[in-house]
């Protein structure tokens, strides 16, 4: 039995005074679903079984180019961001994984293992960072890292990735994601071609480290904090170095790296249909990679994209295995609020992709009739699915409204008397 850090009785009475009510409206649901052909509770357990992982970095405050804003009961360490995780999976049920960054969680692996294990937590995709300097690096990432055109510092930032694949293999992760910030910021400071052949040079090293039944996702993003060029800058780019790698090698698509208006759900669909889609950040946008909580400004693109992602998943798509995680900045929030917030949006966005009436969509598609095609689409996203992910909640022991059920815990000022105030910070601009 794993451990909580939530008392189990504060849940159990929490959802006791909400049940007969979400009883009710789960019986009203489930009519009127059944009235368009859908069992209602099939779709409750498909959602059951989905799961988003949680960024280990995600659990602390965020902050901007300006300024950082520390809230109270901020982690100290990757074992306080365990125990923050925990209280997201616990209250949830849709989070069983953490997704760990090193060197900022670099702890002994064991350890680390025995700490995740204690809340029934597993480890998700290991992420390297060459995007910064750590205090006892030789080498500066200023001006590059895996593309650099120093090969020490190259060989450098291959270690660090071949030392990430080794702790995760401790852990009993089965992937390592690689975002790098190499590119330029003036005309004429980088050789395009060579900057990028230096990086698939670099990167071939690391996916031959790879265990048999490890994957490799690589990253893009437009811009930031290059701002002229950017080695690996959209999904085209990924794509090539996915099909130079080989067939561990996968793009991993975050929603924040695009530039505005952005067909993502396209790019999704294209990475499904030759077989190169490994996964997810989950976040929202409002300019570029804000990094805001999923689903808070654009919930219906959220949406599309997982109504490709359910149609490659009845239809069967080969390979077709995609990793899920957050990946968010809060900077005004209480993280631990965002980020179950956030995995309760993918599981909405799960949730509505799976009521679209497939076969009338296809009939609609193969007759050019734009308007019923937009509309059938527009019925499903349109269907409040709340009793559905409540009652999965429900069911797994999670709580009916998590936000409502940690708040009466007060975790927040529990865990704010415990780890010391952090000094804020200023930012890298005036």
């Amino acid at each position: 039995m794993s451990e909580t850090i939530i008392s189990t009785n504060l849940v159990a009475k929490h959802n006791v005074a909400r049940k007969a009510d979400l009883e009710r409206d789960y019986a009203s649901l489930g009519e009127r679903l059944d009235r368009r052909g859908i069992a209602i509770d099939a779709i409750r357990d498909k959602v059951e079984k989905f799961g988003v992982a949680i960024p280990s970095w995600g659990v602390g405050t965020g902050g901007t180019r300006f300024a950082r804003f520390p809230g109270p009961g901020e982690p100290r360490d990757i074992f306080d961001k365990i125990e923050d995780c925990a209280v997201i999976s616990q209250l949830t049920q849709a989070t069983p994984t953490v997704s760990l960054h090193i060197p900022w969680d670099k702890a002994d692996p064991n350890r680390l293992k025995q700490a995740a294990s204690r809340f029934g937590l597993g480890f998700d995709a290991m992420n390297s960072n060459t995007f910064s300097d750590a205090t006892d690096q030789k080498l500066s990432y200023k001006f590059g890292s895996l593309s650099h055109a120093d090969a020490g510092t190259r060989r450098q930032a291959v270690e660090h990735n071949l030392e990430c694949i080794e702790i995760g293999r401790t852990l009993g992760s089965k992937a390592l994601t690689v975002w790098i910030g190499d590119g330029s910021n003036f005309p004429g400071q980088v050789n395009f071609a060579k900057a990028f052949e230096r990086y698939l040079d670099a990167m071939r090293e690391i996916y031959a480290g790879l265990p048999d039944d490890w994957r490799l996702f690589t990253e893009h993003k437009m811009y930031e904090p290059a701002f002229y060029s950017t080695v690996v800058q959209d999904w085209g780019t990924n794509y090539i170095i996915a099909r130079e790698l080989g067939d561990k090698a996968f793009c991993l698509v975050d929603l924040g790296h695009h530039a505005p208006n952005v067909n993502i759900e396209m790019i999704v669909s294209r990475l499904i249909q030759f077989g190169k889609l490994g996964g997810f950040h989950f976040n929202d946008s409002k300019y570029g990679d804000d990094d805001l909580d999923t689903g808070s400004i654009d919930p219906y693109r959220l949406f599309l994209v997982f109504n490709e992602l359910v149609d490659a998943e009845l239809s069967g798509a080969k390979g077709f295995n995609p990793a899920h995680m957050l990946d968010q900045s809060h900077n005004v929030t209480d993280p631990i609020e965002s980020l179950m917030l956030s995995a309760v949006e993918v599981q909405r966005a799960y949730a509505q992709a799976l009521l679209v009436d497939r076969k009338a969509l296809d009939g609609f598609q193969e007759a050019n009739d734009a308007l019923m095609a937009t509309q059938t689409l527009k019925t499903a996203y349109r269907t409040d699915v709340e009793p559905i992910l409540a009652m999965a909640r429900l069911r797994t022991g999670g709580a009916i409204d998590p936000v409502a059920a940690y708040r009466e815990a007060s975790y927040r000022a529990k865990v704010a008397a415990e780890r010391p105030a952090v000094a804020s910070g200023g930012g890298g601009i005036v």
